[in-house]
């Protein structure tokens, strides 16, 4: 066995391998950029060594560099994680000729079913059932539209060394698939260094079903079950889940042998993932194969009990597997959430920043460890760090194992509900309003479930609570408490002392001025035991809970039944109001004595600033194209700007006709949220 392994990752993924090389007595190297150099798996790991700038392309993408650092370490062998060089066949090669084992499949390996186009044809050439598309480069835009009319639209496109939904494209109509073209390749070169593109036939209303598959260097390949990845949005996982509701035992069987003869086929080592694509009556047809990890590896640990990590440590340092496919158990059900960096109110745009509070919920599951039925969480950032506008946009990955499906969405809505995170967006609340939609839970989805639902975007009415007067109710709780203490205060002047109310006010802010008011009955107050019976709307509220004040978390018991929430005073335009959080549903709310009611019903509302005549910047970002100058009109739907962010080019584009009356950014530089780009005449 190994006795020192350098990770050529970052974030969680890095952090993911340190735990289990720590529980194996495996000790780590870890590489940063500059960027990084107060990232959590620099601290994690034995040692550390700084591979350069903040670019990936300067640092996390040069083989040479990471070589330099396995031999400046005297690491033996090399973990790539996903993404970076994971998959790319000249650096496995060169760590085989380097002497440094590659935790991974071999070269040929990675050669064969790495690359989109040859794994398609070698999955042809073994009759494996496949979609129909074009399987050589495509050279140009033009070729593209004429390739996509002999298909048949709609027609995906996809970057050959593509993945994470990076350089991949749907395109419904000639114009789409134009335009289609030009940024999938951009996007190819930039985060690949590979731009040769090719084209399938898009199956509407498909499910995505990937087989796990795992082998060793003497002949044995088992199948680790499915995962479902059905829940997508713009070709990016957000829910994933072990096993899926869909498919029956049959075609799971059925999957998984066809998934295993392929692997075989290549001679596959390590841990790898066949995808399928499979229709409403389960038919399935093979997409890819991902020779690495993936990022939704977690339920499937979950599900057999199996350490994936530890299993490729073990084939790359020439062990057996030690367990055949009558070995490998199914037990109970799996989610998983990716916590993003993003808005779900504007459009899921990237949000870098400084995490100004990072509490994950309290976990019960740890990564590499056997254990069942509770909460895991993957992170590779803490309370104070930084999210940086360089790489992905992932904050963690929050994983819950249940007896069933049904369990294990309830434990994975209270789990989002106790995951405290400030500084930046994230985008628990559209997890939350996905949990708990009513197709969901019953497993009536496919991966055009998001654009269907939310085909207008993500809006605050969307997220559905199934009782919205909780929250008020809540605030009121908080509220009395804070009075009780403000009583007890000392010194107080006689005859001025703080009374205790038992009537209130809650004064809930619905944006633009508007506002909904209720009133609130508190009664059977005991402080002590940090209970209370608020009345609100007609219903009666016990809640019990003994969090603290300062808390952000708070859990306790609502009328019997447990509960955990978050709540926080004041708020940037009013240090007196209240913002609480349950179920995805985020309210902001002020809660007053009656006469201060009265009082501030007759405050003016100030309306924010007119910006309709000046483009912002909707994210963090680097300006790199401005397409529009000074006394220039511009129609609606035109391009005026492209903003590149967590690796994706986000363009923006006239809402309407206008003509530009100033530049006021330059391309090459970095914009904050809100930033005016353009001033309209």
């Amino acid at each position: 066995m190994f006795t020192k392994i350098l990770i050529a990752n970052r974030g969680e993924i890095a952090c993911r391998v340190i735990a289990t090389a720590r529980k194996m007595g495996i000790k780590t190297v870890a590489v940063y950029s500059e960027a990084d150099k107060d990232a959590r798996h620099v601290e994690l790991a034995d040692e550390a060594v700084l591979l350069g700038p903040a670019s990936s392309r300067e640092s996390y993408l040069v083989a040479d560099k990471i070589i330099a650092a396995c031999k400046q370490t005297g690491a033996e062998a090399l973990h790539p994680g996903y993404g970076f060089l994971s998959e790319n066949e000249d650096f496995a090669r060169r760590c085989e000729e380097e002497g440094i084992a590659f935790i991974g499949p071999k070269h040929y390996s990675i050669a064969a079913m790495g690359d989109k186009i040859a794994s398609k044809k070698l999955a042809n050439e073994a009759r494996v059932s496949t979609i129909p598309g074009h399987n050589e480069p495509i050279l140009s835009p033009e070729e593209a539209v004429e390739i996509a009319k002999r298909i048949g639209y709609p027609v995906m496109i996809k970057a050959s060394a593509g993945g994470g939904g990076k350089g991949l494209r749907v395109a419904f109509n000639d114009k789409e698939c134009f335009e289609g073209f030009s940024s999938c390749r951009n996007e190819a070169r930039n985060s690949f260094g590979d731009d040769r593109v090719f084209m399938e036939k898009f199956v509407e209303q498909p499910r995505h079903i990937e087989i796990q598959v795992l082998g060793d260097g003497h002949g044995n390949v088992v199948y680790l079950h499915e995962r479902e990845c059905s829940i997508q949005r713009r070709h990016q996982k957000v829910i994933e889940e072990a096993p899926s509701p869909f498919i029956s035992e049959a075609t799971r069987k059925a999957m998984g042998e066809q998934a295993v003869a392929l692997a075989k086929a290549v001679k596959y080592q390590s841990a790898g993932t066949v995808e399928f694509v499979v229709g409403k009556d389960q038919d399935f047809y093979f997409l890819e194969m991902n020779t690495r990890l993936q990022v939704e590896h977690p339920v499937t640990e979950c599900i057999t009990g199996l350490d994936l990590v530890e299993q490729m440590i073990r084939v790359a340092a020439g062990e057996k597997l030690s367990f055949t496919q009558a070995d490998i158990k199914r037990d109970g059900w799996a989610i998983e959430c990716r916590i993003n960096a993003e808005d779900p109110f504007r459009n899921f745009l990237p949000s870098t920043g400084r995490l100004v509070r990072y509490q994950p919920p309290e976990t019960s599951m740890v990564q590499g460890e056997p254990e069942r039925f509770g909460v895991r969480v993957d992170t590779g950032v803490y309370e104070g760090g930084e999210i940086p506008m360089f790489y992905d946009s992932m904050i963690a990955k929050l994983i819950v194992h249940g007896k069933d499906r049904t369990e294990a969405i309830a434990k994975m809505r209270e789990a989002l509900n106790g995951f405290v995170i400030r500084g930046v967006s994230s985008n628990i609340p559209f997890q939350a309003a996905l949990l708990a939609h009513p197709d969901f839970a019953i497993g009536n989805f496919n991966t055009g479930f998001i654009a269907q639902h939310y085909a207008g975007g993500f809006r605050a009415e969307d997220v559905p609570h199934h009782d919205p007067l909780f929250l008020v109710a809540l605030a009121g709780f908080i509220r009395r408490k804070a009075r009780e203490r403000e009583a007890g205060i000392s010194g107080q002047l006689p005859g001025h002392e703080v009374q205790i109310e038992h009537e209130y006010v809650a004064v809930v802010n619905l944006g633009g001025g508007r506002t909904e008011r209720h009133t609130l009955h508190i009664s059977e107050f005991a402080g002590a035991l940090g209970e209370a019976l608020v009345q609100v709307g007609g219903k009666a509220y016990r809640i019990v809970s003994r969090s603290r004040l300062n808390d952000v978390r708070i859990a306790g018991t609502v009328n019997g039944q447990a509960f955990t929430a978050q709540a926080e005073r004041g708020t940037a335009k009013n240090p007196l109001a209240y913002r609480i959080q349950h179920g995805g549903l985020s309210v902001e709310l002020t809660v007053l004595s009656p006469r201060a009611a009265e009082l501030q019903a007759l405050m003016p509302y100030k309306a924010p600033p007119d910006t309709s005549k000046l483009l912002l910047s909707p994210m963090p970002g680097l300006l790199v194209n401005l397409a529009a100058q000074v006394g220039q009109t511009v129609q609606a739907g035109e391009r005026l700007a492209v903003i590149e962010a967590m690796k994706m080019e986000n363009i923006l584009s006239a809402s309407q006709d206008v003509t530009v009356a100033e530049v006021l950014a330059k391309p090459g530089e970095s914009l904050s949220v809100d930033q005016p780009i353009l001033r309209f005449a």
